[in-house]
């Protein structure tokens, strides 16, 4: 269906230029290009089309507009051509010339020649004959067949033009059959640049869908994407639509408390401000605060403390919480201490981040009272936020080693600059009006007696929150019209990070201040941080407040809602505010320094600033008021409709009571008087008087049926309208309705496209396209409609900006959308969905405006002049607009609205009752534009105006509306079944019925008994329904079907399951009852209990007109219709699905853990199946006890199902007890709610490969369609390399990622191949690595790996390294994964073909070959990281899985399901989450469904047994002991349970009767305890199958408390095909730590899987080769014992064999490897959150074989002892603090002080060299620490009781840091610190050779410089400098040390044992100090001379050398004379 219209010319044009034609149908325009300079004539020649869905209306309109393009200013128009389409309707084709008119409608010359076509659905109108308007050869029989059918319906049409036939040579790019659409977008992307400029902002709808016809017409399929917009599917789809299911929440979702758990760990701290501190570190979350331990002097601690906070709160209320982090310094027992710095976040931001966590990241800390300050130090934390349901993944983070670079970690969302500026954020409150009264008025009558003065009942005062941080306004005494004009400012680090301010009324009160309302402004929603962002801004602007109702009573009940917790329920008060910030610039000297509020009085703004006020006009009509609650129905009800305070009549408008402000409003009446007489004379008058009429007449109820009541609002309706005045703020508003259109639309059809899916029906992708092409035409819409009005009265700038944005968003989203949708392809649909969903997020984000104007609307429904239920309307929602995309959605349409209870009365049981449903008309517009209020209402009534008004006046509202016309129809309601409904009774079963409404009308279906999968098969007929209205009207837009789901009970009333909607399909009496839309198809609709899902129904529903032939007409019911007496008719046959024949098989195993019923035990249980009313019982378990398993195992049962796998009922699993004569009691049951798993596929012959042929697996033979299946290879393995089928590379290396592969041979998948393996002999490299030793004479020491060193920790410690780089490849492999993804979205949008793009780019494995190429991908990935890296030393590895193995293994239940038996009621509210409580037991065994009959072959294989059906060679299940042994290795993160915030922790664990504790080795005072035990337990399968592991707390009195437990079943492990008892190791030795754990070898192993497979094999032969099964594997056959001799074996062979097993066709599948798996500890106290984590392992060894060995020895390591020797030999420049007192000269007395982290109590000084005037000290004395160090965790291990009061030791892990620190000592005041360096022991750099090289770039710049660890290196001696911080906070160098490390181990330190100081033994010799060290008064003449020459040496010398000199030029000068004399007179 489609409408084409072929513009060709324009002529008759004036003047030269460039013309542009718009032209525009049914809403959507098209612009055609632009005709560059010409004359009189404008050749277009360009083709348009709409895809529609309904039929060409004879009175719509075509319109098309001729404009002047120009590039710079707007268009200007030429002419407008409209023609009606009736001619073209009825012919299909039209050819015509015609003239434009002018904007005033007068002819012009200018013409347009024009042909039209129009294409209906039935073929009835034209025809496309040929390629008329496309440049193709003619095709005469390439019709034209729109596939919407098969988009929908899956019936797909042939296309009449054969694919074969393609065009040869017509154009060329169309060769290729399938790529039509593609290629026709490159056709689409070729057009000149010249005119691409130009057609910027046209929607590039057009040249597209032209090509793409051409495209699809040539390559002879026709592709339904080119119907997408949505118009099409809106009628023709049977995709679930909005049309059939209305999505109507009932219950109010926030509000309610939730559990919270913030955990946070603040594990050290850097470059804090501040000499020589006790820093500890506080944490505030509220009003909770906690502190680490002080750690003395020091600047950098470590604290590694963990802290958890719990709460149970409102989802809100817990993100506006801020945590404030701080440190304090010298805080003690007496003082409060003083702050260094603090830094806040609101905890929602931290609920916002990936996994709701930040880890190890830096938080810079700021000082509060000194923002000119800078940064402070740094904190580094971990913070987690756990919900309900939430589990935290503890990132094994890949970049541990980077974590020291602070500016790269910082504690910062993304996005967010690590250099956060001051700014000042302004709140400026103006005034605020219709405030409550606040007070009683009983108190007032009493003053007016005395004063005769009437107050205001209410002294308002307004309080700002945010960041932490309260603000107040002054009290305006008595006012309901307060004004302030005050601002509150807040100085926050800008941006920041706590989202929301709260602004709130507070009424001030002696007693006590109550909020009268509150608003939250969201940061995110008035600012933008895009490059063209803006600053947060918003206002001056209203925002309105709602809260509890009006009327004041002194205990509100609803007082929440006014502090802002959930919705509120009436209008509470609106106030004038603004928000602006502005950055500080810090350094200006005029800043004022601190950060608190400040408050300050603004000027006032004019009354204009918020908008022009115009009179508002509200009209409402009740169609229909059903589903009364009866609980009121026997009173008369009234509806009262407000908006803001007008039309509240009981407690509305508090009249002020100054006169002065009824002047005012007189005012404004007469100003609008004005206006309107100025508008039209005659309508004044009448408004005038207009009296606003905002309830209904009371009327009373009548009842429906026993629940509910309705009012009789027949043919009469009641209508209410208000007057109102407001701001003219509408822009705002329509701005969002266009959003929110956008957004709906898009939702609609991510759910139709999600629906696709589910359902799978055909052609996802081409829906998804349609939506994407959708999205992107109304996202341009929105940008050319948005523009306009840009400058109305009252826009603030954020109008302005956000105007802006949203342009922008919506321009790149159309674009984005246009690409992704050229993108969609039937592989990608998912991903590209998603992209859709962001989208609809972002949409939704933007529609939200933060601006208010006009108020909510609310409906109140009054008994008695008592408010009892409400519905809340959004104003926007109901606005009216000229332009349809603006007005609201449900302006002028009938609405269903559901009233609910206010408040927390509508919470639980009582929110989920209707108390009433409405059927509502509402317009809201401009009094001006009244005139089309009545348009949306069904035609077919009379007006009726109140008495008092007389008849003449035509524009007064009506106040009741009479309709003449009705129809009648019949409602068929085919209710067939329902599924997974709500257990309502003890049973865990409900007896259901359901109860349908339409309109006045109710009936019930029958109830059935215990279950709650009923299906009913019966069809409700409603008869002589009558509906008001045009039958037209009706067939759009049908009125909703309420079906109400209740449990039956004996005594009281039937009880509340759950609710669904639904709409039906209408048949109009000259209809036809036919295909595509009757019989009407079954659909399953989702029924809500509240906000939960509580089942699904499926149903269908249709609505019959009947005509004047009566009830005769209708299509026939079959049975009886006498449904008074008769009995219950059946869903007829076109609408009951199909039914065919199937047989159930099922699995009988056993029962597990079944709990008492009614205190007595369960004793002889019996299992019953049933499915669709046919079943079969088990065999009967004779004592319960002694063998809970059943002796039949297989038994079946036939049934007919329908054959829409969909469709399948439940299948339904109950346990009964059966007990002496003949009674049976119900234990539990359970729904399988889809069999989908269980349908068996008969195996594909032809597959070779194995995962995709149904397996034998095993020999079990099973059924693997999805559900069984795990993936085939774990993900995070780093030996599993999986290839697509055919590579096979099968390797022997533990680390394979180190060498390359040498050969990968390729394979079919049947053929023998040859897999040579590369397996490094051992002894060769060990040859190698001595030689290397030999050569560098012992530097190489660090590379050898001596085996007697290696223990299984290596091993551990070696795997979990292996994790995170796995881990590393894999966030590197997604990166790259996106990198392509947009380099192929760039080339499409620069046009090259993908095929290039595989030649310029990586070539990529074929991906649709196996899922595994991808894993393939990262692989490669991490073995090229890890070439640039050294080899690292070669450790065996297991497998570290960082969650349980039964995620990995889909449970364990390959053939063994388990299915838990419940009993009980289900829990309410959103606890029904977590069932635990009611579960009473499971049972365990398996189902298997197929269609008979079943095909020969499988029942002829060889020892095919009949009586185990499709379960073949399953195990018997007698008991069977089995030793079970549980390896603990650590817990992590658990929850604390002391009050100091720490646990002792210790592991028991439980098996059947048998329980271990290990109480006495608990581990004191630890979260991260390593237990490092092994647990040897003997168990009989099935009795004793559940292993429970739990972690306690000891404590000294009292009983230990559980922090939390984990269970494991063993049983399914045990059986698993997977050989979950004892993992497979990478390598197989005899000896050492990684010694073989399985008593089988591993070729016994192979055997016994061959055999049971029933696989050729394996066949051993020489030269290392193994076959088995058509593969031949490789590897080395030699194997040496502890002595160090080879001998020959087989073992290595059978091992890779097993490493491999995924790839033995058939039966292979991934064998368990050696492993240790994560568990979370769970505590059911705090259900659905983690309390910590174990890491364990379980091996199981079946009895009746040979005995295992010993458990591996996985005891903790002992930390090793070893002693450093620190001499300080000098200091040197270290800066002189001193000044001697009697010269006055600087000076310092020098010493040193150190100590290793952690043991500050063994901190050591050297003795004091004093005097030093040049900085310079000798010091030869040795500092000497002894401690314990774990070298794989590189940490010291500390062991010390906490306090005087511990009970025991403590034991610390911190890392190893050296800190020496240089003091200047003074006698009687504290010593001064001057500096100081921390070495890392594992990594510092190395010091300088001599002082003068020692700099303070040794600290600077330490990442860049080689470090050191003197672990390796044992001796190091240099210099290092001393530094620290300056005023302004710099690093300055305050000296330089030169010392010597000399690391030694206890036993060297015992050998060579050295002296502390200068002692004996090994003493060092006295320093050499200068004199001048000695005191002053023992020698001062000594001194002096040491002064004297010290300083003045040179001076002296100088001054010495003058005199000389002087001396010399005196003699000179005195002997001159008597010389000269001399020789003159010559004596």
């Amino acid at each position: 269906m489609a409408l084409v219209v072929h513009l060709k010319t324009v002529a008759h044009l004036r003047g030269k230029g460039d013309r542009i034609a718009k032209v525009t149908f049914r809403g959507l325009s098209f612009l055609s290009r632009v005709a560059e300079n010409c004359d009189e004539v404008a050749h277009f020649n360009e083709t348009f089309r709409w895809p529609i869905a309904s039929r060409l209306d004879g009175n719509e309109m075509l319109e098309i507009q001729v404009y002047n393009y120009s590039k710079v200013f707007s268009n200007r128009l030429v002419g407008t051509f409209c023609m009606v389409l009736q001619k073209v309707a009825e012919e299909g084709h039209l050819e015509l010339t015609e003239t434009l008119l002018d904007d005033n409608n007068a002819s012009i010359k200018t013409s347009v020649t024009i042909e039209i076509r129009y294409q209906a659905m039935d073929g009835t109108v034209g025809v496309w004959s040929d390629g008329e308007f496309l440049d193709v050869p003619d095709d005469r029989d390439g019709m034209f067949t729109f596939e919407t059918d098969s988009l929908l319906s899956g019936r797909s049409h042939g296309s009449a033009t054969s694919p074969g036939r393609t065009l040869q040579g017509s154009i060329p790019t169309f060769r290729k059959a399938g790529k039509g659409v593609f290629s026709a977008m490159k056709l689409g992307k070729m057009k000149s640049s010249k005119d691409d400029h130009k057609r910027a902002d046209e929607p590039a709808v057009l040249d597209m869908e032209d090509l793409d016809r051409k495209a699809m017409r040539l390559a002879g399929t026709f592709d339904p994407d080119t119907i997408s917009l949505a118009s099409v599917t809106a009628v023709t789809t049977n995709v679930s639509n909005k049309r059939s299911k209305p999505d109507i929440k009932m219950e109010p979702s926030s509000g309610r408390p939730v559990d919270y758990q913030i955990s946070i760990t603040v594990i050290e701290a850097r470059q804090l401000i501040g000499l020589n501190m006790d820093p500890v570190v506080c944490v505030e979350i509220g009003d909770d605060k906690k502190y680490t331990s002080m750690k003395e002097s020091t600047n950098c601690p470590y604290y590694n403390d963990y802290f958890v906070f719990d709460f149970h709160v409102p989802p809100d209320v817990m993100f506006d919480k801020i945590i404030k982090l701080s440190v304090i310094h010298s805080k003690n027992l007496l003082r409060s201490g003083t702050l260094v710095g603090t830094f806040k976040m609101d905890v929602g931001t931290v609920y916002s981040q990936p996994e709701h966590q930040f880890y190890h990241k830096w938080a810079s800390l700021s000082d509060p009272d000194d923002i000119t300050a800078g940064c402070k130090g740094y904190i580094k934390c971990d913070i987690a936020v756990v919900g309900k349901g939430d589990n935290i993944k503890t990132p094994h983070k890949a970049n541990e080693t980077d974590e020291d670079d602070l500016e790269g970690n910082l504690l910062l969302p993304e996005g967010i600059p690590a250099e956060r500026q001051w700014a000042r954020f302004y709140v400026k409150i103006y005034r605020a009006e219709g405030l409550p009264k606040m007070n009683t008025s009983i108190m007032a009558n009493v003053k007016k007696a005395f004063i005769g003065e009437n107050r205001d009942l209410v002294d308002p005062y307004v309080q700002v929150q945010f960041a932490g941080q309260k603000g107040k306004t002054s009290v305006q005494k008595s006012s309901y019209e307060p004004i302030w004009n005050e601002q509150v400012i807040f100085t926050e680090l800008f941006p920041p990070l706590c989202k929301r301010l709260k602004v709130q009324i507070r009424d001030s009160d002696k007693v006590n201040d109550v909020a009268i309302g509150t608003h939250f402004i969201d940061l995110r929603k008035i600012s933008n941080d895009g490059d063209k962002g803006f600053l947060p801004t918003m206002g001056p602007a209203w925002v309105n407040m709602y809260g509890s109702t009006r009327q004041y009573t002194l205990m509100d009940e609803h007082q929440d809602l006014n502090d802002g917790l959930g919705e509120g329920v009436s209008f509470r008060a609106r106030l004038l505010l603004s928000v602006a910030v502005e950055i500080l610039d810090t350094t200006s000297p005029e800043i004022i320094s601190s950060t608190d509020v400040q408050v300050e009085c603004v000027s006032n703004i004019s009354e204009s600033a918020t908008g022009k006020i115009e009179e508002f006009f509200l009209f409402g009509s009740f169609l229909e008021a059903t589903m009364i609650d009866r609980k009121i129905g026997d009173k008369p009800i009234s509806f009262e409709i407000t908006l803001g305070n007008y039309g509240n009549q009981i407690d509305g408008v508090s009249k002020p009571s100054s006169a002065k402000k009824k002047k005012k409003d007189a005012e404004n009446e007469e100003e609008e008087s004005e206006l309107i007489q100025n508008s039209s004379e005659d309508e004044a008058d009448e408004d005038r008087d207009l009296v606003s009429v905002s309830s209904t007449p009371v009327m009373k109820p009548v009842i429906t049926d026993r629940n509910y009541f309705h009012l009789p609002y027949f043919a009469k309706k009641p209508c209410v309208y208000i007057k109102s005045w407001w701001q003219d703020q509408r822009r705002r508003l329509y701005n969002s309705n266009m959003m929110d259109k956008i957004a709906d639309k898009l939702e609609e059809g991510l759910n139709d496209v999600q629906e696709v899916i589910k359902t799978e029906k055909a052609f996802p992708e081409r829906r998804l396209r349609g939506v994407l092409e959708e999205l992107s035409v109304g996202c341009s819409r929105f940008v050319t409609l948005a523009n306009k009005d840009v400058n109305l009265a009252g826009r603030t700038k954020l109008d302005r900006e956000r105007l802006k944005s949203c342009m922008r968003e919506m321009d790149s989203m159309a674009q984005q959308a246009k690409q992704i949708r050229t993108q969609v392809k039937k592989n990608t649909v998912r991903d590209k969905l998603k992209m859709a969903q962001n989208f609809l997020q972002k949409l939704r984000f933007l529609a939200d405006e933060p601006q208010h104007s006009i108020p909510d609307i609310f409906i109140w429904m009054m008994s008695n002049t008592k408010r009892i239920a409400y519905a809340r309307i959004p104003s926007k929602d109901i606005l009216y607009s000229i332009v349809d995309e603006e007005s609201g959605k449900d302006c002028g349409k009938v609405k269903a609205v559901f009233l609910k209870l206010p408040g927390k009365k509508g919470f639980g049981h009582a929110g989920w009752t209707v108390q009433a449903k409405l059927e509502l008309y509402l317009w809201l517009g401009l009094n001006k534009q009244r005139k089309d209020f009545l348009s949306g209402l069904p035609n077919g009534f009379e007006e009726i105006k109140a008495d008092k008004m007389g008849t003449g006046l035509n524009s007064v509202p009506p106040v009741s509306l009479v309709y003449n016309m009705k129809q009648v129809f019949q409602l068929r309601a085919h209710m067939y079944q329902a599924r997974s409904l709500f257990a309502a009774d003890s049973s865990g079963l409900s007896d259901p019925f359901a109860r349908v409404f339409f309109s006045t009308h109710s009936q019930v279906t029958e109830v059935l008994s215990e279950t709650l999968c009923p299906t009913w098969d019966q069809l409700l007929v409603f008869d002589d329904v009558e509906l008001f209205g045009e039958a037209s009207e009706l067939r759009d837009d049908p009125p909703i079907i309420v079906v109400e789901l209740y449990d039956q009970d004996t005594v009281g009333k039937a009880e509340f399951i759950g609710r669904t909607f639904a709409k039906p399909t209408i048949k109009m009496c000259e209809e036809h009852y036919g295909p595509p839309r009757f019989p009407p198809q079954l659909e399953y609709y989702q029924i809500y209990r509240g906000n939960c899902t509580a089942g699904e129904l499926l149903a269908a529903f249709e609505l019959l007109q009947i005509g004047q032939g009566g009830r005769a007409d209708l299509p026939p019911l079959e049975g009886p219709t006498d449904s008074e007496h008769g009995p219950i008719l059946p869903v007829p046959l076109g609408i009951r699905p199909v039914l065919s024949r199937y047989r159930i098989e099922v699995l009988f195993w056993g029962l597990r853990d079944l709990k008492r019923i009614n205190l007595a035990q369960v004793d002889r249980p019996r299992v019953d199946i049933e499915c669709a009313g046919r079943g079969v019982q088990s065999a009967l378990i004779q004592n319960y006890k002694k063998n809970p398993n059943f002796s039949t195992l297989v038994k079946w049962f036939e049934v007919d199902l329908p054959e829409n796998e969909l469709l399948h009922p439940p299948l339904n699993i109950r346990v009964v007890d059966c007990r002496a004569f003949g009674r049976y009691i119900l234990v539990g049951s359970h729904a399988v709610t889809s069999l989908r798993r269980f349908i068996y596929s008969a195996p594909d012959k032809t597959s070779n490969n194995w995962a995709t042929a149904a397996k034998l697996m095993n020999g079990y033979m099973v059924l693997t369609n999805g559900g069984s299946q795990p993936r085939s290879s774990p993900s995070l393995s780093p030996r599993t390399f999986s290839r697509p089928a055919g590579d096979l590379i099968v390797n022997m290396d533990s680390e394979p990622l180190v060498r390359k592969m040498d050969t990968v041979v390729k394979l079919d998948a049947m053929s023998d191949a040859v897999v040579k393996v590369d397996m490094n002999e051992e002894e060769s490299d060990k040859e190698k690595k001595k030689k290397k030793k030999k050569k560098k004479g012992g530097v190489e020491e660090e590379d050898e790996t001596d085996e007697s060193v290696l223990d299984w920790w290596s091993k551990y410690f070696a795997s979990i390294e292996t994790l995170k780089e796995t881990l590393r490849a894999q966030e590197a492999a997604q990166a790259e994964a996106e990198e392509r993804e947009d380099m192929e979205i760039a080339a499409e949008a620069a046009d090259i073909k993908p095929d290039d793009l595989l030649l310029k780019g990586s070539k990529t494995k074929e991906r649709g070959k196996d899922k595994k190429s991808s894993k393939d991908k990262k692989k490669s990935h991490a073995s090229d990281g890890m070439e640039k890296r050294p080899v690292k030393a070669r450790v065996d590895e297991l497998l570290v899985y960082n969650k349980e193995l039964e995620s990995e293994y889909a449970n364990f239940e390959d053939w063994l399901h388990t299915f838990n038996l419940y009993r009980g009621k289900a829990g309410d509210d959103d606890e029904h989450a977590l069932d635990d409580d009611r579960i009473v037991g499971r049972f365990k065994g398996s189902l298997c469904m197929y269609k008979l009959p079943l095909s020969e072959e499988i029942t002829r294989e060889a020892g095919f047994d009949p009586n185990m059906g499709m379960f073949q060679s399953i195990p018997h299940n007698d008991p069977i002991n089995v030793l079970v042994r549980v390896y603990v290795v650590r817990a992590t993160d658990l929850h604390p349970a002391d009050i100091n915030g720490k646990a002792d922790p210790y592991v028991v664990i439980k098996l059947g009767k048998s329980e271990v504790k290990d109480k006495e080795n608990y581990i004191s005072k630890q979260l991260n305890p390593v237990f490092g035990k092994s647990f040897d337990i003997e168990a009989t399968f099935p009795m004793e199958s559940m292993l429970t592991v739990s972690v306690y707390d000891w404590d000294l009195v009292g009983t230990d408390d559980l922090i939390g437990e984990t269970k494991i079943d063993l049983e399914n492990r045990f059986y698993s095909k997977y050989r979950a008892t004892c993992g497979i190791s990478s390598n197989y030795s005899v000896h050492g730590y990684n010694v073989w754990r399985d008593p089988l070898k591993p070729s016994q192993i192979l055997t016994k899987l061959c055999k049971d497979g029933k696989i050729d094999g394996p066949h051993y032969g020489p030269g290392g080769k193994v076959k088995v099964a058509s593969r031949i594997f490789l590897g080395p056959t030699e194997i040496e014992d502890e002595n160090g001799l080879k001998k020959q074996t087989e073992e290595h062979l059978a091992l890779n064999v097993l490493n491999h097993w995924e790839e033995i066709p058939r039966v292979g599948c991934k064998l368990v490897p050696e492993h240790v798996e994560t568990r979370p500890l769970l505590n059911v106290d705090k259900p659905g959150i983690e309390q910590g984590r174990i890491e364990m392992w379980v091996d199981m060894f079946p009895m009746d074989m040979p005995a295992p060995g010993p458990a591996i020895d996985i005891s903790p390591r002992k930390p090793k002892s070893f002693e450093l020797r620190v001499v300080i030999w000098n200091t040197d420049d270290v800066i002189l603090e001193d000044d001697a007192f009697m010269t006055g000269e600087k000076m310092s007395d020098i010493y040193v002080r150190g100590w290793l982290k952690g043991q500050q109590e063994d901190k050591q000084d050297t003795d004091v060299h004093y005097h030093s005037l040049t900085g310079e000290g000798n010091f030869n004395w040795r500092f000497v620490y002894p401690f314990d160090y774990l070298m794989a965790e590189e940490k010291i291990v500390i062991s010390k009781k906490e306090s005087m009061f511990s009970w025991d030791e403590t034991e610390y892990k911190i890392p190893p840091r050296l800190t020496l620190q240089v003091w200047d000592a003074d006698h009687f005041s504290a010593d001064d610190f001057l500096g100081a360096i921390e070495l890392d022991l594992n990594r510092f750099p190395r010091g300088a050779k001599t002082a003068k090289q020692c700099s303070l770039n040794m600290i600077r710049n330490e990442h860049e410089l080689p470090t050191i660890s003197i672990f390796k290196q044992k001796r190091v001696k240099g210099w290092w400098p001393f530094v620290a911080r300056d005023e302004n906070d710099e690093m300055e160098l305050t000296g330089k040390v030169e010392a010597e490390l000399h690391l030694v181990t206890a036993e060297e330190a015992e050998k060579s044992p050295v002296g502390l100081g200068r002692n004996e033994p090994d003493p060092l010799e006295k320093p050499n100090r200068p004199d001048t060290t000695f005191l002053w008064f023992l020698s001062p003449l000594k001194a002096i001379r040491y002064l004297v020459c010290n300083r003045y040496k040179w001076l002296i010398i100088k001054i010495v050398l003058a005199l000389l000199l002087l001396i010399m030029l005196g003699l000179f000068l005195y002997s001159m004379p008597g010389y000269l004399v001399k020789k003159l007179l010559g004596a």
